[in-house]
């Protein structure tokens, strides 16, 4: 029995491993699908493309100035029964079977272009996305892929529904979903359980429809949404069954569907993710929540392995910023995040010479320097979209300012700066600062993007 145990772990071991180390993957070749969106019913294409290592997963609104919105929790807007992204003031609906797709095939770099503000409903499952990535074939980088592992066990609830993430054994993310119908005897209770590393999404858990009750599905369409729809087009489920010629796919095809749907929402957390994830009921607000909660931690992980590494030092970026000494704050870059977010390091010296006049008895850095220190790496990550490259990020306005622990002599500053927008003339990042693990500063910061001529 021992050495069984022995070898079972073993194997475990060796999946994890491969898990880990695998590369970054995007798609070998564009592919694209059409259809009527689901709540707006109006007629959209989307294309998919290839995209670099650290790209991520990102849709462009290619009839709104082709606006990239990253496929992240910090775009989430609230939006009933659906996951909506916003940058500024254009917004792409109806996400999550697309993402749940992605996430099932291990793409991590994605361009996903879309003529309109929803994706297209299609047959309301995430199978035809799945078939166009297929398609278009996956494959890999030279990166190597980022895993959120859960250490700590989190765990939200509201209104009698609940959803947790737990630590576990397995080499990738494991779904149990308890749905509780009970007021609809066709649905009733169904639980069900789906591991990524070793079930087969493409047949168990793909092909499963969203679903409306038939109460549901009358106010909504009293409302507006959804009026191009019939029985045909979506799964509308009464007291004794879906409704028309529709039938189940699967005698437990809403377990299935928000099994989907969990696995796009919570791939918003920028990286596949290796734990349990145990929900009750949740929907789509609970589970951007539990995605939020769990960036806390994803956040710590990053700066614990930046920390050993070192991207650019000293010589490299003074080539690519305009700040010298006393003024040059960043003294490395240990990760940059392709055009999203760069982590640097401040060594905080008692040789530095504020010290010499700031509080020089109980010598504190200036507020305004840690702000200035978190700028500084903003513009690193701004350079690193193309056309910005040869610009200068001046300092345009600070938002949301908070100093939340004085930083002294000996303290090493973990900065980090992470894109909100970029626009051809304006900058938008939010900002940390830590000591260890306290956070020390925070603030979003805009800039004026200007060619080095505007400065003479």
């Amino acid at each position: 029995m021992a050495a069984r145990g022995t070898a079972r772990r073993h194997v475990q071991a060796e999946r994890l491993k491969l898990i880990m180390d695998a590369p970054q993957q995007t798609i070998a070749n564009p592919v694209s699908l059409e259809g009527l969106g689901l709540f707006a019913g109006d007629p959209v294409e989307v294309t998919f493309k290839p995209a670099p290592a650290n790209h991520g997963v990102v849709f462009v609104r290619t009839d709104h100035g082709n606006t990239h919105i990253p496929a992240h929790v910090s775009n989430v807007v609230k939006r009933a029964r659906r996951t909506s992204l916003q940058v500024g003031d254009v917004v792409i609906d109806t996400c999550e079977h697309c993402l749940s797709a992605v996430a099932a095939m291990g793409i991590d770099n994605l361009l996903i272009e879309v003529n309109g503000p929803e994706l297209p409903g299609l047959d309301g499952s995430a199978k035809p996305f799945l078939d166009a990535l297929q398609e278009a074939g996956v494959v890999p980088l030279e990166e190597p892929r980022r895993v959120f592992t859960i250490e700590k066990p989190v765990m939200i609830r509201h209104d009698g529904a609940m959803i947790a993430a737990l630590p576990a054994d397995g080499p990738t993310m494991e779904v149990v979903y308890d749905l509780d119908y009970g007021g609809c005897a066709s649905i009733g209770r169904q639980l069900r359980n789906f591991d990524m590393s070793n079930g087969n999404y493409a047949h168990d858990i793909a092909p499963a429809r969203t679903f409306l009750l038939e109460e549901e599905a009358r106010q909504a369409q009293a409302a507006g949404i959804g009026r191009h729809l019939t029985e045909k087009d979506i799964l509308v489920v009464g007291p004794t069954g879906p409704l028309g010629d529709n039938a189940f796919r699967f005698p437990d095809e809403p377990v299935r569907h928000k099994i989907v749907d969990v696995i796009g929402d919570l791939y918003l957390l920028g990286a596949p993710i290796r734990g349990r994830i145990v929900a009750y009921k949740s929907g789509h607000a609970l589970n951007h929540a539990l995605v939020r909660a769990l960036l806390d931690q994803y956040r710590h992980q990053q700066r614990q392995e930046a920390l050993s590494g070192n991207v650019m030092d000293i010589k490299g970026l003074m080539r690519m910023l305009p700040h010298r000494y006393p003024m040059l704050l960043v003294d490395r870059v240990v990760e940059i995040d392709g055009a999203r977010r760069a982590v640097g390091i401040k060594n905080v010296s008692i040789n530095e010479p504020f010290f010499t006049g700031h509080y020089p008895g109980s010598p504190i850095m200036p507020g305004v320097l840690i702000v200035e220190a978190m700028a500084q790496l903003s513009g690193v990550v701004i350079a690193q979209t193309l056309e910005h490259k040869g610009k200068l990020a001046v300092l345009l306005s600070l938002d949301r300012v908070k100093l939340r622990k004085p930083v002294t002599p000996g303290d090493q500053l973990v900065l980090e700066a992470e894109v909100v927008r970029i626009r051809p003339r304006i900058a938008h990042t939010r900002c940390r600062a830590y000591v260890g693990e306290e956070l020390a500063a925070e603030a979003e910061v805009k800039f004026m993007l200007v060619d080095d001529d505007d400065q003479a």
